[in-house]
C-alpha cells in the first residue's frame, strides 16, 4: 500500500508540474514587459489596413518557407543544445575602445562605429543614427538564452553621443531590446520602426510623440535626412502568440548626395534588385552575413547572398553585420566574415572589414 501511495504522490507531482510549466510561462510572458505589447485602437487599423498584412499576419514580399525540409527539427535542437566547434569565441574578442569625442567631431561625410551584431552608430553630415541598439549582456527575455560574446572593451549607453534618431528594424531581441530603448529615452529625440512595433515602445513608457511608424515604402524627413522604409524578407514575434504580427523592414538613409541602406534581417530575394532600381546607387551598404543555415535559407542570407545583394542594390562599399556578437546559428562564429570576404574579392565588391568598436570615416 505504502508503494502504491508513493507512486501515486509521484504521478501527481509530475503531473503538477507539467501543468504549472506551462501556466507559469504563460504568466511570465503577460506580465514581463520585455515581451512588449500589442498594437491597439488607430494603430491596429493602420496595421490591418497594410497591403502587406493579409490573413491575420504580414507577408514577405515572395513566397518564403520559414524552414525547409532538409533535416530533421531535433537534430537541429540537439546540435543547439550541443553547440559546435568553434561556434563561441575561446577568448574575449579584441575590440576596439570607442572615442566619442572623436565620432562626433566632423559635420560632414560619412562615420560609423559597428558594435557587433546589427548596432550601429552613424554620423552623416553631422546627424547621428542608431541602428537596432542592443546593449544588453543576452538576446533573449531572459539573461541566460543567447548571451552575448565577450569583449575585452564593454560598451554601453553612456558610452555613445546621443543619437538624433533611432531606427528599427524588426521586433526580435537581438534587434530590440527593452533595457536599451529605455535608456535610450531620455538621449534621443526620434525612434523609427515598421508597422506594429511601436505596441512594444509604448507599452515601455515611450512617448507616442517621439515614435514614427512606417510601412514599405513610406520616407519621413528629419534633421535634413530624408528616412525611407523598404521590404525586407523575414518574420518577427517576441512571444510564443505573436508571429508576424508585426512588420519587418530594410531602412534607406539619404543626406544630400549620400545614401546608405540597413539591410536588417533579410533572406536573399527579388526585393533588393527592386529596391537598388528605386532609390540605388547607395554609397555604404549595412548587410547581414551570419545567422544562416541551410534549414533557413529565406529568411537569412548565406554570405555569397549578402555580396549579391550589394550588387544588386547598386552599393559601392559594402559593411558585413549580424556576425561576431552571439551564436544563434551552427556555423563557426568567424566563418561569415571569411566566406563573405572571399565573395567580395571574386565579385570585386569593396568590403570594409570593420573591427567591433572602430571609427570608421568616408569622405
Amino acid at each position: 500500500m505504502k508503494l502504491k501511495m508513493k507512486l501515486k504522490m509521484t504521478l501527481l507531482i509530475i503531473f503538477i508540474i507539467i501543468i504549472a510549466i506551462p501556466v507559469a510561462i504563460n504568466i511570465f510572458i503577460r506580465v514581463s514587459p520585455v515581451f512588449g505589447g500589442k498594437a491597439k485602437g488607430e494603430n491596429l487599423i493602420r496595421v490591418e489596413s497594410s497591403p502587406n498584412f493579409k490573413n491575420g499576419i504580414f507577408q514577405n514580399p515572395e513566397p518564403t518557407i520559414m524552414m525547409v525540409k532538409n533535416g530533421s527539427a531535433l537534430k537541429t535542437l540537439r546540435k543547439f543544445m550541443n553547440g559546435v566547434e568553434n561556434g563561441r569565441p575561446a577568448e574575449p574578442v579584441e575590440t576596439v575602445p570607442f572615442d566619442k569625442k572623436a565620432f562626433t567631431k566632423p559635420d560632414s561625410g560619412i562615420v560609423y562605429t559597428w558594435f557587433g551584431h546589427s548596432t550601429i552608430l552613424v554620423n552623416i553630415n553631422g546627424t547621428i543614427i542608431l541602428t537596432d541598439p542592443v546593449f544588453s549582456k543576452a538576446a533573449s527575455p531572459v539573461s541566460f538564452i543567447n548571451k552575448a560574446f565577450e569583449y575585452s572593451n564593454h560598451y554601453t549607453v553612456a558610452d555613445l553621443p546621443n543619437p538624433d534618431m533611432v531606427i528599427i528594424t524588426h521586433d526580435h531581441y537581438d534587434h530590440l531590446d527593452y533595457k536599451t530603448i529605455k535608456e535610450l529615452d531620455s538621449k534621443t529625440g526620434k525612434f523609427y520602426v515598421p508597422l506594429g512595433v511601436e505596441a512594444h515602445l509604448l507599452r515601455w513608457g515611450i512617448s507616442p510623440d517621439k515614435i514614427s511608424i512606417a510601412d514599405w515604402g513610406e520616407s519621413f524627413s528629419d534633421s535634413g535626412l530624408r528616412l525611407t522604409s523598404a521590404p525586407a524578407r523575414h518574420f518577427s514575434g517576441r512571444g510564443t502568440r505573436d508571429r508576424n504580427k508585426t512588420l519587418w523592414c530594410s531602412w534607406i538613409v539619404q543626406s544630400g548626395e549620400n545614401k546608405l541602406f540597413f539591410g536588417g534581417d533579410s533572406g536573399y530575394g527579388r526585393h533588393f534588385k527592386e529596391i537598388g532600381e528605386k532609390y540605388g546607387p547607395f554609397d555604404l551598404t549595412f548587410l547581414e552575413c551570419g545567422q544562416y543555415n541551410k534549414q533557413w535559407p529565406n529568411i537569412h542570407s548565406m554570405p555569397e547572398q549578402t555580396v549579391q545583394a550589394h550588387i544588386d542594390i547598386k552599393g559601392e562599399k559594402l559593411v558585413p553585420i549580424h556576425w561576431g556578437k552571439y551564436r544563434l546559428s551552427l556555423h563557426p562564429w568567424t566563418e561569415p566574415i571569411e566566406r563573405v570576404t572571399v565573395a567580395a574579392k571574386l565579385q570585386n565588391v569593396k568590403l570594409i572589414n570593420t573591427k567591433i568598436g572602430e571609427i570608421i570615416t568616408l569622405n
